[in-house]
């Protein structure tokens, strides 16, 4: 029996809808009002064309009875017009919904206050459990991060009602709230960008005021939440992440080489309760109902959906299952079989007009296209497998690898990597889902006032979760497990062509006739893994990594620094190392460096040398600098051990040293900070900040500067000291402490780059770069940011400039 034909008729307005909210949210209130108007005066060429088609129906002598109105239906239904239509009513209605609800958040004194950076009193109910943030190496304070949607705003004298959600980042005491207690806090308001689902941060030092207990609903997800956790307390490290992460989608407890492992391999979903998880619960509650009549059972079907979103909070994933399961219910109630595509169309358009943010929400965008993939791309692919793989191994394969095909142009946005080793993980993980979702849920739910039967749920869930984590751990760690991809908006465009090749040659060749599709692949495969063929391949594409014709490339390590200039072929001079984990030794990799001629290490703070046993394991280096200061202690001492076992030689330089300038390949290098007169002086965080190297490099056609973190006091001092000898003008500066609001004005005048680089990490709780900072460098050239561009290459030109930048960086941000 042939497959039912695909019902397609609300694609076009949910992708237009969606577009369109992306943009809105960004937008003034009043923006959205009129493009709703704008569309809405669209709908006289689609209203006119029907009209037409009825008219010509009537001509062509039906006269109005069952069958001439059967015949206009089918029309209408099959018109373009009849669908242009429907995609005018359904984009006027998003963006009505849209002007309406940021109206409401912008109303009142809230966004005047954000807009000031001014001190406030925020009342509101916590809207997410407090998440941990990483620690800084040296401040060891505990810091939390709190969804608050705000009710009430103070500051300034003025007082008004609110509603939108504010971030709050606190110290340890934030770590103690509970999902919708009510409380109080006073700190500093900062904007947050365009479009942000959060409409500002709130920085506060201190702790929180609770002035009221969660709502009673609130209080029994916290009771079940909460219990579950306590019966899960004394099991293994990876059940104690993973049976409340794959239950209930509680994952605070997961660890984090877990995590990493599991983003490897593409396993972070099975923690984000997903589609899966809906459909299973959905499965076991309308199996166990199946004596019920179909009205009962479909009653019972609703009530635990709802109970379930409940538990495990409206994520943005969560919610779109929710609705497509609704929508399943709703067919079951109807008697008629449910239309998968337009159940998920129709859910995208739903969500999107009760919260327009979630269009900018990579979960929901994650959870839609996965959805996508398996509707439409499972089932052919299973029957192309079928021809050459038994039927139960070729659809156990098509599953994930149509999830994974739909996702992979945005997350490479999100990791600019392949995850060679997603379907095979997924594979293997997916006979473990159902029990531990199942299992873990039940724990749950018995845990409050049964703990005994809980744990022994738990413990069951605890047998299937231990293989997913060996699967993931084992996947992870194999040869190949992430191959880089470029980032950007080209890279995803990128693996997006190629994913649509792919799909195209599959349906091509059909499930007999694999003769000549089987050596496409091979050659795919290899184009993908072996790494000189990949970075022949991707140095083509639009933002494709490396260029050829780099001289110097900001590596993104995210809140940390990694600065590289090439000395040769496949050699170069490398300013940091970034912090441990964060991608230098892939940056070097990617870029064809070999061997490093010199490595600065500017200072001993983690984010600067945490990552120095990768980069001394992936590449040779040859000689180090390393910061004349003491301090942390632990950390220089940390890295004179490393460098020793790795018998790199080091020198420590000042000004006023014989150490302080040579040769690297073709790079010519001159330390010109910190000086003797610096050294032993200041005392505390700020000297072991003002104790950084200050580099510069001069490469065939390029100055650079990197200006490590020196505060105000080291930059004073390299203004004078610029301002006694002065230098030839800087091509590029790596900008001082990742764009913090300590800059020297006068030293920024005279260095006037003609590009500056800051190197940051994205959503830090630092306010890097700040406003300031960025405008004062931007005087003299574009300010460039690892966090709003990823990697940024500087190119060498044969035009007048001599320079150009390659960066995927949304338009504005430099």
């Amino acid at each position: 029996m042939p497959p039912a034909p695909l019902d397609a008729r609300l694609v076009p307005a949910a992708l237009v809808a969606w577009a369109a909210v992306h943009v809105a949210v960004a937008q003034p209130a009043g923006w959205s009002v009129a493009a709703a108007a704008v569309v809405l005066s669209l709908a006289v060429v689609p209203v006119h064309l029907l009209l037409r088609e009825r008219r010509a129906v009537r001509r062509a002598g039906t006269r109005p009875g069952g069958a001439a109105r059967r015949r206009h239906r089918d029309v209408a239904h099959r018109s373009p017009a009849a669908a242009a239509l429907l995609t005018v009513m359904v984009v006027a209605a998003v963006l009505s919904s849209t002007a309406a609800q940021v109206h409401a958040r912008t109303e009142g004194v809230l966004g005047d206050l954000v807009a000031h950076g001014a001190s406030a009193m925020v009342t509101g109910r916590v809207a997410a459990e407090p998440r941990a943030m990483a620690s800084r190496e040296w401040d060891t304070t505990e810091r939390y991060r709190v969804v608050v949607d705000a009710a009430e705003v103070t500051g300034r004298g003025a007082r008004s009602a609110a509603r939108a959600p504010v971030v709050v980042l606190g110290p340890a005491s934030w770590g103690e709230l509970t999902l919708g207690d009510q409380v109080e806090v006073r700190g500093s308001l900062v904007a947050t960008d365009p479009g942000d689902e959060a409409v500002g941060l709130l920085l506060t030092s201190r702790d929180p005021r609770v002035v009221g207990p969660p709502p009673w609903h609130l209080r029994a997800v916290n009771l079940l939440r909460g219990a579950l956790r306590a019966v899960t307390a004394d099991l293994s490290p990876q059940a104690r992440g993973l049976v409340p992460g794959i239950a209930v989608g509680d994952d605070r407890d997961l660890p984090e080489d877990l995590r990493t492992d599991m983003r490897a391999v593409s396993l972070t979903h099975l923690t984000a309760v997903s589609g899966a998880h809906v459909a299973i619960l959905l499965g076991a509650v309308l199996g166990a109902a199946v004596w019920l009549p179909r009205r009962a059972r479909t009653a019972v079907g609703a009530v635990a959906l709802v109970a379930f979103v409940a538990l495990v909070r409206p994520e943005p994933s969560v919610l779109r299952s929710a609705v497509m399961g609704a929508v399943v219910l709703l067919a079951l109630v109807l008697g008629r079989p449910a239309r998968a595509l337009p159940a998920l169309c129709a859910a995208v358009v739903a969500l999107l007009l009760v919260d327009p943010w979630l269009a900018r929400s990579y979960g929901f965008a994650l959870s839609v296209l996965a959805t996508a993939g398996l509707v439409l791309l499972a089932r052919p692919w299973a029957r192309w497998l079928s021809g050459v793989l038994p039927r139960w191994l070729a659809t156990a394969i098509a599953v994930p690898a149509a999830a994974q095909a739909a996702c992979g142009p945005v997350v490479v946005l999100l990791t600019p990597a392949l995850s060679l080793y997603a379907v095979p993980a997924n594979l293997l993980a997916a006979p473990a889902v159902p029990p531990a979702t199942v299992l873990g849920v039940g724990a749950t739910v018995v845990a409050p006032w049964w703990p005994d039967a809980a744990k022994a749920l738990a413990t069951a869930a605890s047998w299937f979760t231990a293989w997913i984590a060996l699967v993931a751990r084992a996947l992870a760690g194999a040869p190949g497990a992430q191959l880089a991809w470029p980032g950007g908006t080209g890279g995803a465009l990128a693996l997006a062509a190629v994913t649509a090749v792919g799909i195209a040659l599959l349906a091509r060749a059909g499930p007999r006739r694999t003769g000549h599709v089987l050596p496409v692949a091979a050659v795919a495969v290899v184009l993908l893994v072996l790494p000189g063929p990949r970075q022949a391949v991707t140095g083509m594409l639009p933002d494709g990594w490396p260029p050829r014709e780099w001289v110097a490339i900001q590596c993104d390590v995210g809140q940390g620094a990694a600065f590289l200039v090439r000395s040769g072929p496949a050699a170069a001079v490398m300013v940091d190392v970034g912090p441990a984990g964060a991608g230098a030794d892939v940056c070097l990799r990617d870029a064809g460096v070999a061997s490093v001629d010199l490595l600065v290490l500017t200072h001993g703070h983690a984010d600067h040398v945490g990552a120095l046993p990768e980069v001394l394991a992936s590449v040779e280096v040859r000689r180090v600098l390393l910061g004349p200061g003491p301090e942390p202690g632990g950390a220089v001492e940390a890295v004179l051990g490393q460098l020793a076992a790795a018998r790199v030689p080091v020198d420590r330089p000042v000004v006023g040293d014989t150490t302080v300038r040579g040769r690297a390949g073709d790079v010519a290098w001159e330390v010109l900070g910190p000086g003797a007169d610096a050294v032993g002086v200041a005392a505390g965080d700020a000297a072991v900040n003002d104790l950084s190297l200050v580099v510069s490099l001069e490469a065939p056609g390029l100055r650079a500067l990197a200006l490590g973190d020196v505060e105000l006091d080291g930059q004073a001092r390299l203004a004078r000291r610029l301002r006694a000898a002065p230098v030839a003008p800087y091509d590029v500066v790596v900008m001082a402490h990742h764009g913090s609001a300590r800059q020297d004005e006068r030293l920024a005048a005279l260095l006037a780059p003609r590009l500056t680089l800051v190197s940051v990490g994205q959503d830090n709780d630092y306010g890097h770069p700040s406003t300031s900072a960025v405008d004062l460098y931007a005087a003299s050239g574009p300010v460039l940011r690892t966090d709003l561009c990823g990697q940024v290459a500087v190119l060498r030109t044969d035009e007048a400039a001599g320079l150009a930048t390659l960066a995927g960086c949304p338009a504005g941000s430099g």
